[in-house]
């Protein structure tokens, strides 16, 4: 990337009239230097099977090119038009709640051959005629792309498929997945029962793993046929999406971004996160550590909030401190969704920058000094490269598996709740964090590896965590880990399993604790944060030292947390859930002896530090203060400038910041 972009999403199709004029003045009066078109808007396009009519595209990209604003144009197949439903009922996606029926965007069975058909066809249509446009810079697949839970009789057939390419034969599926229970054994591939009902986790979790597959799949295959249009100074993106909780919020249980991510040149997500009193960057912060680390390398914010909903709104400070935010993760691209509100269907009160008046308003005076700022500094700040030494493991096969097995019958933790949890405490600590994956080649390149929650895995996975701690890493695992192998198999030896070698401990049994604390309240923390809750492990320690043992009657001698040496490195086990205050205190010491504690820890939340080299070779320094209160800081490395006001910088002097505001450090 050889700039910033700072864009929006823009249809000139959902105007209430003509105004692309004056909508490209306002752009270019806010620094605007990119828009992203077409997405979803296959029905304009394509009104009648084979009628196609681009005239609102060719209209937006002339004028775009014209007042030198780029463009990305989407492939419009994630809405479905009317006509195509009508003549195939069958493209709408069968799901556990029955066949589809037509309205929503995203509910097209993306495996349907009739489907799959006219989407190709939309594709060649749309790109073959944009491509050599020399306002388009690049190309969206799709959008927020998953599997809409498709399971219709077709997808089932092709579950049953793959589960023939990966077993030698039914007995070993039989026999890994347990089927014997409760009379689910499968004698004959012809038999193979729809798992839709399925109430075994092994043959489940397998089910979803398929399904993240064909999402992989689907992706890729959009991308070849763009590949055969675009140029070679074009790119090609998607704009994945996480775990919705109102916000975005954690690993997304519908798409492996890892692999899906490989058929692109860049990364492209969506953030969505609390504002107001609410805003903490952690959203922003969670996703584009997991963008930037899907490729190890810079990413795209396709989509983020400008005003959206009315407890979004920003405070005065606060797009300017999002939008920095965003770049101080890796991120070459901030982008709003979108450029203007609409005034009718789904989302018309899903503001954009501009209200529903179209006029200037104060959140669209921000953005202006966002554009200038961006323009300005855009040597400075983009592609930055970042180089961590911390890393959170990720699992979308653990976090299945948990869905199946929860924490216990009565409450409605998750994965992403374990791994937020971390994380939280890390990023408040400004400890910089990659995320990796099972597939990860070596986490070799990491001081300190957190792994929560890590159900399901491979032995040779395990193995391999155990080869990295005797080499020296520190690993922490949570609860729960290394309980099932890769097929959620409950492992037969005693628990944790394979990592009880390096974390020197032992366990049979868990309990769900009532009335329980960390006895001595060891890291020194509130009495309402010394409790434990949910679950809890049993541990007996071989080797390791306890770090923490439980404060009950009966549970008392066994322990909660613990540390083990093992060959050079060292194995932190947390055997229950614990608060996170108690994580926060656990991160000081573990970060410390894993040798990632220096100078930025000085500060903490809501003081953030994060920091890059730019492409001159030098270190870019950001600190946000996400504080309704003005907050200080001790500047404790060599001197520099600070780019927003164009002012020196010496060690050891005191950066004062106002309420939701940046400071931007690049050194000398």
């Amino acid at each position: 990337m050889k700039k910033l972009l700072y864009g929006v999403a823009y249809y000139d199709e959902y105007m209430p009239y003509d105004r692309l004029d004056q909508d490209i003045q306002m752009m270019k009066d806010a620094g605007i230097n990119v828009v992203r078109i077409a997405e979803s808007t296959w029905s304009t396009h394509e009104p009648q099977n084979g009628v196609f009519d681009f005239t609102s595209v060719d209209r937006v990209l002339d004028a775009m090119h014209k007042a030198g604003i780029e463009v990305i144009v989407g492939t419009p197949t994630y809405a479905v038009p009317t006509w195509l439903v009508k003549e195939h009922p069958d493209v709408l996606a069968t799901t556990p709640q029955g066949p589809g029926k037509y309205g929503a965007r995203q509910i097209m069975d993306i495996t349907n051959p009739v489907y799959l058909f006219h989407a190709e066809r939309i594709i060649r249509k749309l790109i073959g005629r944009v491509s050599q446009h020399p306002a388009v810079i690049g190309f969206q697949t799709d959008n927020e792309t998953k599997h809409y839970n498709t399971c219709g009789p077709n997808v089932q057939l092709q579950f049953v498929k793959y589960l023939r390419e990966r077993f030698e034969s039914l007995e070993e599926l039989n026999h890994k997945f347990g089927l014997d229970y409760w009379s689910n054994r499968i004698n004959s591939w012809e038999d193979f029962p729809s798992v839709v009902g399925t109430i075994n986790g092994s043959l489940g979790a397998a089910f979803s793993q398929f399904q993240r597959k064909l999402v992989t799949d689907f992706l890729a295959w959009q991308v070849a046929i763009v590949n055969e249009y675009k140029r070679e100074d074009q790119f090609i993106t998607q704009n994945f999406d996480f775990e919705w909780r109102g916000h975005s919020f954690g690993v997304q249980p519908d798409v492996d971004h890892f692999a899906a991510s490989r058929a692109f040149d860049v990364t492209g997500v969506d953030i969505y996160h609390p504002s107001q009193d609410d805003l903490t960057g952690i959203e922003i912060s969670f996703g584009g550590d997991v963008a930037r680390s899907t490729k190890q390398s810079n990413y795209l914010v396709l989509e983020t909030e400008a005003q959206a909903f009315t407890h979004w709104v920003p405070y005065p400070g606060q797009l300017r401190l999002q939008a920095f935010s965003h770049l101080a993760s890796g991120a070459n691209m901030v982008a709003y969704w979108h450029w203007h509100s609409i005034h009718n269907s789904f989302e018309t009160y899903w503001k954009g920058l501009l209200s529903h008046d179209f006029e200037p308003n104060p959140v669209y005076e921000e953005a202006q000094t966002i554009g200038k700022d961006f323009a300005r500094l855009s040597p400075h700040l983009v592609n930055l490269k970042k180089t961590n030494k911390t890393a959170i493991l990720v699992s979308n096969e653990a976090l299945t598996s948990i869905n199946w097995f929860k924490f216990n019958m009565n409450s409605p933790l998750n994965y992403n709740d374990i791994v937020r949890r971390l994380y939280d405490e890390l990023y408040k600590l400004n400890i910089g964090t990659d995320i990796v994956h099972p597939g990860t080649e070596s986490f070799d390149d990491y001081d300190l590896l957190i792994a929560p929650a890590l159900y399901s895995a491979p032995n040779a996975l395990l193995e391999k965590l155990n080869r990295y701690v005797e080499n020296g890493g520190h690993v922490v695992y949570t609860s729960r880990s290394g309980f099932t192998d890769e097929h959620v198999q409950v492992r037969t030896s005693r628990q944790p399993g394979v990592i009880s070698e390096a974390c020197g401990i032992h366990y049979s049994l868990f309990v769900e604790p009532k009335n329980v604390t960390l006895k001595d309240n060891p890291f020194k923390v509130a009495a309402e944060d010394n409790q434990v809750d949910t679950w809890m492990e049993l541990i007996t320690p071989t080797t390791a030292e306890v770090l923490a043992y439980y404060d009950h009657p009966h549970w008392g001698k066994y322990a909660a947390i613990t540390q083990n040496r093992y060959g050079q490195g060292t194995a932190t086990y947390i055997g229950c859930i614990v608060s996170p205050a108690v994580i926060r205190e656990l991160f000081r010491s573990v970060a410390g002896q894993a040798g990632v504690w220096g100078v930025d820890q000085e500060a903490s939340f809501p003081i953030i530090v994060k920091s890059g080299t730019n492409e001159q070779g030098r270190t870019i320094r950001y600190y946000f203060n996400y504080s309704e209160q003005a907050g200080s800081v001790v500047y404790p490395h060599g001197d520099g400038k600070e780019l927003i006001g164009e002012q020196a910088i010496t060690q050891g002097q005191t950066l004062k910041l106002e309420p939701w505001s940046v400071i931007i450090i690049e050194e000398a």
